[in-house]
């Protein structure tokens, strides 16, 4: 197996210094920095991080998104940190949602009395689509 390259310093002349938390420790042997290969995880496809983006600013909470989505609520915090997201401050209106087929939506859509209210918007969710609509609090 090919050794990592040190971090410190780019050296290459890297060796095996035993084993931390089940992974293995590496020595470099030009400056003596201890090290250890951060694991690589499972990537996460870029459709789901603006997807979850995209909730979160249309006021879905994290945990919400991670029913919807199926990725970890707290995946969906770093990347709201990481990018520096900040959703609108929503005081009188709340949004509710729907996961619909497209023969759902078509059946939703043709009924007149759905399209009224505050807002709604639609979206692609894998083979489905995501209707998110806001209604006002009641006092």
């Amino acid at each position: 197996m090919k050794h990592p390259i040190c971090p410190r310093c780019s050296a290459m002349e890297i060796v095996k210094s035993g084993i931390i938390n089940d992974r293995q420790r590496y020595r470099c042997k030009k400056c003596s920095y201890y090290f250890t290969v951060n694991k690589l995880g499972k990537g996460i496809d870029s459709y789901y991080v603006t997807k979850a983006l995209q909730l979160y600013i249309e006021g879905i909470s994290y945990r919400e998104i991670e029913r919807i989505l199926g990725v970890s609520h707290v995946s969906i915090m770093n990347w709201v940190r990481k990018y520096k997201i900040k959703a609108p401050e929503q005081t009188e209106y709340h949004p509710t949602y729907k996961i619909l087929n497209h023969t759902e939506l078509v059946e939703h859509m043709k009924n007149s009395a759905n399209l009224k209210g505050a807002g709604m918007m639609i979206t692609e969710l894998g083979d489905k689509y995501m209707m998110i609509k806001w209604k006002r609090f009641k006092d």
